[in-house]
């Protein structure tokens, strides 16, 4: 229910004071906004004011609805009437009794601004995140690493596979005959003025052989003995006499 209130006695007129029970949650909610709306410090109350105001606000009400609003009602009159009687004793040693009341005030100022602050809150928050969004969960640290005694040998067995093996290469030693070469083309020679390089080494020849008759035909036109020709790259070697050749000796 939400009802404005306005004062139906002589002395509302004088203040326009308009209460809206229904957005109250309880009589400290209702005494906290006659706070505000008369601009007054909740540590200096005027409780004769606002016991009026108060008692004004709840008239509407039935008795079975506001009872604790009629209990917050009359402990603002029983505080009127302490503050309106005589002081006893020395002022060093006088409590304000509104004091207890001050306290719950404030109390209660601070728990609405937490739960409006919570709520604004809540509010961003259902702007950026539609209903139901479970925010995603956070990282996890990493699981420690457990491995038994066989799982470690594996893996170093592995890195010591994966290892480069240096490449060691044999050099095998192949002796050369460059002096039967010699031997065989000068024997060509003697017999003809030109011939195929091949003829000098036979129809199955080793590469001892072939390079011991390269070599052999490199000395022998170093020596002018021989001529070397090609006609086309890669074509086989023309070996010509020279000169003429030594007398060979027989066996």
């Amino acid at each position: 229910m939400t009802a404005a209130i306005e004062s139906e006695r002589g002395d509302v007129a004088t203040t326009g004071f308009v209460v809206a029970l229904d957005g109250f949650t309880g009589p400290l909610d209702l005494l906290l906004h006659l706070v505000r709306e008369e601009q007054i410090d909740i540590a200096d109350i005027p409780v004769a004011r606002i016991a009026d105001q108060f008692l004004r606000a709840i008239h509407a009400l039935g008795l079975n609805q506001a009872a604790d609003y009629l209990e917050m009602a009359g402990r603002l009159i029983r505080l009127k009437v302490q503050l309106l009687l005589p002081r006893q004793g020395d002022d060093g040693e006088w409590v304000d009794p509104r004091a207890e009341l001050v306290r719950r005030l404030l109390e209660y100022q601070q728990i609405k601004e937490i739960a409006r602050e919570l709520a604004r809150l809540a509010e961003r928050r259902a702007l950026r995140h539609g209903r139901g969004y479970l925010p995603p969960p956070p990282d996890l640290p990493p699981i420690p690493l457990s491995v038994d005694l066989l799982e470690l040998l594996t893996a170093v067995e592995r890195v010591i596979l994966a290892i480069p093996q240096p490449v060691l290469h044999r050099v095998i030693t192949r002796p050369l005959d460059v002096e039967g070469a010699v031997w065989r083309i000068q024997a060509l020679l003697a017999e003809q003025n030109e011939f195929d390089w091949r003829a000098a080494f036979g129809p199955k020849p080793t590469m001892v052989e072939v390079l011991s008759t390269l070599l052999a035909l490199l000395e022998l036109a170093r020596r002018g003995v021989c001529r070397l020709r090609q006609s086309t790259p890669f074509a086989p070697l023309v070996i010509a006499r020279e000169q003429a050749l030594p007398t060979l000796a027989t066996a």
